[in-house]
């Protein structure tokens, strides 16, 4: 049988009954007892060994990292912070984990402190440390309360591909993914490669956003959503960005702009609120570590709020709404926009907002989440709604504290001749998006919708500062470990 998970384990009341589990040794003091963690929470659970009627050899082979499986008796435990403790009857030791430091197979995540860089270089084993057994919980249950949202009002969750001819942002940092031989690649006479040639008879990427195909969805299906792996090739070693990184992008027909800040406004605060109610160990767990980091800071840069207080603020303070006109005036009125504090001082309308001017809005101008809108057409994409005033567009970006732009949205641009003409600009030929243009053509309606970085989220919700440290295996810049 399997055996029973630490976490259960301690929900039960402990009246002397027979328990099985299993787990991996953080500590093992004087030789009595054992702290046992198996992943399931943040609290270990102590075992206490009878080492009289234990083999000597047995017990040095339980150190720090092994594996081991207890079967014995769940009793009240008399030590501080636990409510039980296992008295163990039998111990099989099934993984040992060198505790010789002179030992080339010195089991590395000893009881001590380790920098987030070193567990990075570790990932392969860093779960079973306590700030990455809380982080991917928390991953999972935010993930878990993504699709519960979603189907609770009404969507349909679209796998939307991976594999992709088009490039959605325009941004053209794709991956390029052939099957030609790198050695020998077929050429047309100029010299550049001649995929019609490759697999795919064309050149094929991995996607930087499923949204495209998510609007297909939509107008049809009505409400769809994706929550799947995106790629972007941007050769940036900073603490936000990601070379493969999740994404979750619904789409909703008959939706304008006011509709769509509501579902994304929705959709933040249940993920929120959802933990605060469920993941309350591991919150407090991170709001003490984040605590520690805030209390190392220069008093001018430390967060105005804990973790907890900072995701309760967004659960319950409703979003400041503001237009980008708006935004631009108080930014260029601003203290530090005009003793020149800004790196990117803001220079009028038109100007494109950076991190430090939208954290500005949130953090010291506002003080809770913001909503910006109608930004000007120049520094969106192009299938976002133009505006009555020809200069806008109905664009929506979600700003938090500690992060900068959470969420970035609009209503699509329906109208057949207006996309074709904001197409015409951003030089997107009309050939390569004919599907695209073929939805405008034949029952066009009003739709928006709106993509959340699952990992940014998992940034303000964890109180962790590098976007690595909340994606179990880290894609970036040299570097495609594990």
């Amino acid at each position: 049988m399997l055996p029973e998970s630490i976490k259960r384990i301690l929900a039960m009341e402990p009246t002397g009954q027979a328990v099985q589990t299993g787990g991996w040794v953080r500590t093992f003091r004087s030789r009595r007892f054992i702290h046992l963690n198996d992943g399931s929470c943040l609290s270990g659970l102590q075992v206490v060994v009878d080492f009289e009627h234990m083999d000597e050899a047995l017990l040095d082979r339980i150190t720090t990292g092994a594996s081991i499986k207890v079967k014995g008796t769940l009793v009240a435990s008399s030590g501080k912070g636990q409510q039980s403790e296992i008295l163990a009857d039998e111990i099989e030791v099934l993984g040992d984990a060198q505790a010789d430091i002179d030992h080339p197979d010195f089991y590395p995540l000893q009881p001590k402190a380790h920098s987030l860089e070193f567990l990075r270089e570790k990932a392969h084993l860093r779960f079973r440390t306590q700030t990455f057994g809380a982080i991917f919980r928390m991953r999972h249950a935010m993930a878990f309360a993504m699709h519960q949202f979603f189907h609770e009002r009404g969507f349909y969750w679209l796998h939307t591909p991976i594999l992709t001819a088009s490039d959605a942002e325009g941004a053209g940092e794709m991956f390029r993914v052939t099957t030609l031989d790198m050695a020998n690649t077929p050429k047309h006479s100029d010299g550049s490669p001649d995929f019609s040639q490759d697999f795919f008879g064309k050149a094929a990427h991995l996607t930087v956003s499923g949204q495209l195909e998510a609007e297909l969805g939509a107008l049809g299906l009505g409400k769809v959503y994706t929550f799947g792996p995106t790629f972007r090739a941007e050769n940036s070693n900073t603490t936000r960005h990601l070379a493969e990184f999740w994404m979750i992008e619904p789409e909703v027909a008959f939706a304008d702009l006011n509709d769509n800040m509501d579902l994304a406004e929705a959709n933040l605060k249940y993920l929120v609120r959802y933990a605060l109610d469920h993941c309350a160990e591991d919150l407090d767990f991170l709001d003490q570590r984040f605590a520690k980091e805030e209390a190392g800071k220069k008093q001018e840069d430390r967060s105005k709020y804990g973790l907890i207080e900072r995701l309760k603020l967004v659960a319950e303070q409703p979003f400041e709404r503001m237009t980008y006109t708006r935004a631009i005036d108080l930014l260029e009125q601003s203290k530090p926009n005009k003793k020149g504090k800004f790196t990117y001082p803001i220079k009028g309308w038109g100007t494109d907002l950076q991190s430090e001017h939208e954290r500005f809005l949130v953090e010291k101008e506002v003080g809770r989440p913001v909503i910006l809108t109608d930004y000007p057409k120049e520094i969106k994409a192009f299938y976002m709604r133009l505006g009555e005033d020809n200069k806008t567009v109905r664009a929506m970006d979600i700003l938090f504290p500690g992060i900068g732009e959470m969420v970035g949205g609009s209503q699509r641009e329906e109208r057949l001749e207006v996309l074709k003409s904001r197409m015409k600009d951003f030089h997107i030929p009309e050939e390569e998006m004919w599907w695209y243009l073929d939805t405008r053509k034949f029952g066009s309606v009003p739709h928006s919708g709106y993509g959340l970085g699952f990992e940014r989220f998992l940034l303000f919700v964890t109180g962790m500062t590098n976007i690595r440290d909340v994606i179990p295996f880290p894609r970036y810049p040299k570097h495609i470990e594990f």
